[in-house]
């Protein structure tokens, strides 16, 4: 077989190690193993995974299919954690209900134009004291790696307001969503999600030398994630190649399974694991995980560890992977079909090309980078610091920066010597910063190639403006990979190609590092704290309960196969404003559709005016037209009951990032609704409904207006209260109504009344 074969229909997991097809034939094949009775149900089996097994323990409903799920502890960092306090103080926060910790990882650099860092810096350790949480400050760790270090534990369950919340190879069921689900938890409300399916990602062979985690995470992203394979669904790691690879191989690979779409991973543990919590100090937090006697899955992912080789994803997906040898030997085709996929995201207006990278036949890249929770890993800087050894990057353009996940981390690569190896090729050791992974540091030259252990390479994600005809290119690979091209002085070259044997370092946690900086409450609350709030941090504007009838002004329109969150907001330097949503909601699709903006706030006039008690079509004039139509076939619609605002329209949005910013923006420049065929993730539809958003969708090819056009949709309200399932919509075009049909998907009781009061934050002060 591949490295990686998908294995459709559900299978029977015999005794950690037979696979059984649960098609035609089943029954005789369990009750050959041993299987029969009830052990060789479906039902039961399913409930013998370990994912269902955590599930259970933290679900407060009476139903197994009905989740309402119940968090142990909870983590932000510096992006997200002033909107979730302010969300959850307007609706009535006194106390952290659980372990909270705040991190400073994202906002670290200095800020220029927004909020000054260090003022989200102070609100967030005031609001750590005054509500009884923990708070990281700035370069100790990137959100994940202290979460891994300090929070996880077998079993348990961790949210945090980040896309990469993923510790399953801790044996921690750890999701990432966004702020207004954390809210939910703050306000002592749950997660409420249906059942997810269960995916097994069974391990078999040896990875072969020079082999890294991201080799083997870019293997699995491209072969599931362009047939959402394990969308939404829970993948969880079995089989006997586990038992080769150590905790931080494991946690390489673990973290890029967002990539996939899934809602989150599971791995077994063993004495592996175990001996990691032994060496942080927490043995008391590992117990062994593993499937019951026979477990039903939902569909297998084969991967033979020792087929795989390294790999490269090229701009502007983590999915878009090839091996680097194909790369190499197919460089001028690769790259003519990275430059045709550079159009479709910067338009034919934007200068991209490719053809100068290629030099001598070889592709030469201009920037390495390891760095945060998927490359800044002790056990990857210490491989690349041998493969640099005696090396040198050379002292032409090419650079390299390498970002320890944490300090922890980074002592004990000065202690061991292996900080001093890759300063002395050349490289530049860094702090504990998620910059380089959405483009707040180590932004490259404009037409730059850039290689990079980290999470994403999304459009525009490393920093580029598109808008003012800046483009980059981040391709991302393996910290071995990296570091044996950073030795061919930017050639791209895999680490299989370099005779170097990467002895193990043992490593050694120093705790006095977060004890002598970490502000840790224990659950302490200290009402009395008050809240340090510098002035660019701001509350959230008043939201307005869903209204009877809706007008709705397209005011974008996306036909890109998948948009991602960080085109809906851009990342990068607009973090400076993540306290201030009305200053962030200036950039929202900034970099994909500069007009949005403009269009949005034109439109938000006449919305201001209902509001007021005014007439809408006074303060926007081209509604009057739209009016006239309408009130020709609805008589009764008047100011008094409708509400008007603005959509934008995208083939499948919210990819990526769990920023609840991609969401909030649009509401707050009067956004009423997303319309698309489908929505990219669960935590980006979540967001568009916390924020009272209609999370409308479309069929494919049924697209009866465009871009300015404005739609009326009568009865929206009662269609939301009554759970209709076909919405009725009419594009109002050359004086008459054309009609159309929208759907809502599922929708909780909870869902449907947050939408109903206009936001999250309505919603806990009505009820």
């Amino acid at each position: 077989m591949g490295a990686v074969e998908l294995k459709e229909g559900g299978a029977f997991y015999v005794n950690n190690g037979e696979w059984i097809s649960a098609g035609e034939g089943c029954a005789e094949s369990l009750a050959a193993a041993g299987i029969t009775g009830t052990d060789a149900a479906k039902e039961t089996a399913a409930a013998n995974t370990m994912a269902y097994g955590i599930l259970m323990d933290h679900n407060t409903s009476d139903s197994r299919e009905e989740l309402r799920i119940r968090f142990d502890k909870l983590t932000s960092h510096d992006i997200t954690y002033v909107g979730i306090i302010q969300t959850a103080r307007a609706s009535g926060l006194t106390k952290f209900p659980m372990p909270y910790v705040l991190t400073n990882c994202h906002n670290s650099l200095c800020a220029v134009g927004g909020t000054i860092n260090e003022d989200d810096h102070m609100f967030g350790l005031t609001a750590a004291k005054k509500y009884g949480g923990a708070y990281v400050p700035p370069h100790q760790a990137v959100i994940h790696e202290y979460a891994r270090e300090m929070m996880a534990e077998c079993g348990s369950m961790i949210l945090g307001s980040d896309s990469h919340t993923r510790y399953g190879a801790l044996g921690t069921l750890a999701m990432g969503e966004g702020g207004p689900e954390l809210v939910k938890q703050l306000l002592l409300q749950t997660y409420d999600i249906k059942r997810p399916q269960v995916i097994a990602i069974y391990m078999t062979g040896t990875p072969v030398r020079g082999v890294g985690p991201q080799d083997v995470a870019l293997a699995i992203i491209g072969a599931v994630f362009k047939n959402g394979f394990v969308k939404n669904k829970i993948m969880e790691f079995v089989g006997p190649g586990i038992a080769g690879l150590s905790a931080d191989f494991r946690i390489g690979v673990d973290v890029m399974t967002t990539e996939t779409t899934c809602l989150s991973s599971i791995w077994e543990t063993d004495d592996n694991i175990k001996k990691w919590y032994d060496i942080h100090g927490r043995s008391e937090k590992y117990r062994k995980m593993t499937p019951g006697k026979v477990a039903y899955y939902d569909g297998v992912v084969e991967v033979d560890l020792s087929a795989i080789r390294p790999m490269i994803a090229m701009p502007f997906h983590p999915s878009l992977a090839y091996t680097i040898d194909d790369v190499n030997a197919n460089l001028a085709d690769i790259l003519h079909e990275t430059e045709e996929r550079a159009k479709v995201s910067f338009g034919s207006e934007v200068e991209y090309s490719l053809s100068d990278k290629i030099v001598d036949g070889k592709l030469l890249v201009d920037q390495g980078i390891i760095a945060g929770c998927a490359g800044g890993g002790f056990e990857n800087l210490c491989a690349a610091a041998e493969i640099l050894d005696g090396g040198s990057i050379g002292s032409g353009s090419f650079t390299l920066s390498c970002y320890p996940a944490s300090m922890p981390i980074y002592m004990e690569l000065l202690r061991n010597g292996c900080a001093a190896k890759l300063i002395d090729a050349g490289a530049v050791m860094k702090t504990c910063f998620c910059g380089p992974c959405f483009g707040a540091g180590d932004t490259p030259a404009n037409n730059a190639f850039s290689i990079r252990h980290s999470t994403r390479n999304f459009p525009s994600r490393e920093g580029s403006k598109p808008q003012n005809g800046q483009v980059a290119s981040v391709a991302l690979m393996d910290a071995r990979s990296i570091a044996a091209t950073a030795a061919n002085k930017g050639f791209l070259t895999p680490a299989t190609d370099i005779d170097v044997d990467i002895p193990t370092y043992e490593y050694h946690f120093d705790k006095t590092i977060y004890e002598n900086r970490v502000f840790d409450s224990h659950g302490a609350a200290d009402p009395e704290t008050e809240l340090q709030l510098g002035p660019n941090i701001k509350d959230w504007p008043a939201m307005q309960p869903l209204p009877e009838n809706m007008i709705l002004k397209v005011v974008s329109e996306i036909h890109d196969p998948v948009t991602t969150t960080d085109e809906l907001i851009p990342s990068g330097e607009t973090s400076s404003y993540r306290s201030n949503p009305l200053g962030l909601a200036e950039f929202t699709l900034s970099r994909k559709d500069p007009l949005y903006v403009g269009r949005a706030k034109e439109v938000k006039k006449a919305e201001d005016a209902i509001t007021a008690g005014k007439c809408g079509a006074e303060a926007v004039p081209e509604l009057k037209n739209v009016m006239h139509t309408i009130k020709a076939s609805y008589p009764g619609v008047s100011h008094d009951n409708i509400g008007i605002g603005s959509t934008i329209f995208a083939v499948k949005p919210g990819d990526g990032s769990a920023r609840e910013q991609a969401a909030s923006c649009q509401k707050v420049l009067g956004g009423w609704a997303n319309i698309a065929n489908e929505y990219a993730t669960k935590r980006y539809r979540s967001n568009l409904i916390n924020w009272g958003m209609l999370p409308f969708v479309i069929k494919q090819g049924d697209l009866p207006f465009s871009n300015l056009d404005y739609l009326f949709i009568p009865g929206i309200r009662a269609a939301v209260e009554n759970k209709t399932t076909d919405i009725k919509c009419f594009a109002v075009k050359d004086g008459a109504l054309v009609p159309f049909t929208v759907t809502l998907g599922d929708l909780t009781d909870e869902e449907r009344r947050i939408i109903l009061d206009g936001c999250l934050i309505n919603y806990n002060r009505v009820h």
